[in-house]
């Protein structure tokens, strides 16, 4: 997958995993390995977010339980997938030194205990629009951290994902594809 499409697929990810709501097991998943769980690995992101002066996110709450049943069988993976996944994002009109507030989110993390991979860095559109993006590790999660900015439709993408990886690699190949399609990173 190219890395400036990483950041609509992180929110399009957080869309669908936190949009369904956490399913009846999402207690279940609180503690990972360490007892850093969900719960702890959501407080982190949140409370870097706004530390660094970020929009309040639109997503919900973790724990909060979708009123509706699975339609269908995405759905369901849905929900079985938003009982491992914490995530923050943010899309919508350009934010006020948000590069800034980004990197001051990560540096906030790295803080916490998150160990930050490689960064990656590219222009977008020839308004010079943006897209950075990073891997940060802790206690068994893995978190997508993206910003993407662009010039053309003057907008502000930015989300942190983590999915604590035991419960990811729970799913099948098909379960995995039914989840992302063609959105999905392959080895």
């Amino acid at each position: 997958m190219r890395t400036r499409d990483m950041a609509a697929v992180a929110g399009v990810l957080a869309a669908v995993l936190f949009g369904a709501g956490c399913g009846a097991d999402g207690g279940e998943r609180a503690a990972g390995a360490g007892g850093f769980g969900r719960e702890a690995a959501q407080v982190e992101i949140r409370t870097a977010a706004a530390g660094a002066g970020l929009p309040k996110s639109e997503l919900p709450e973790p724990g909060q339980v979708s009123a509706t049943a699975p339609a269908d069988e995405r759905e369901r993976l849905a929900q079985r997938a938003a009982a491992c996944t914490a995530a923050w994002q943010y899309i919508g009109p350009v934010v006020d030194g948000a590069r800034g507030k980004f990197d001051r989110t990560v540096d906030a993390l790295v803080g916490e205990g998150w160990t930050a991979g490689k960064r990656l860095e590219e222009k977008l559109d020839e308004k010079g629009g943006t897209h950075v993006g990073l891997t940060l590790k802790k206690s068994g999660w893995s978190l997508f951290a993206r910003h993407s900015t662009s010039k053309t439709v003057a907008m502000d993408i930015i989300s942190f994902q983590a999915s604590e990886d035991a419960c990811m690699n729970g799913f099948s190949e098909r379960e995995m594809d039914l989840l992302f399609g063609e959105d999905r990173e392959r080895p």
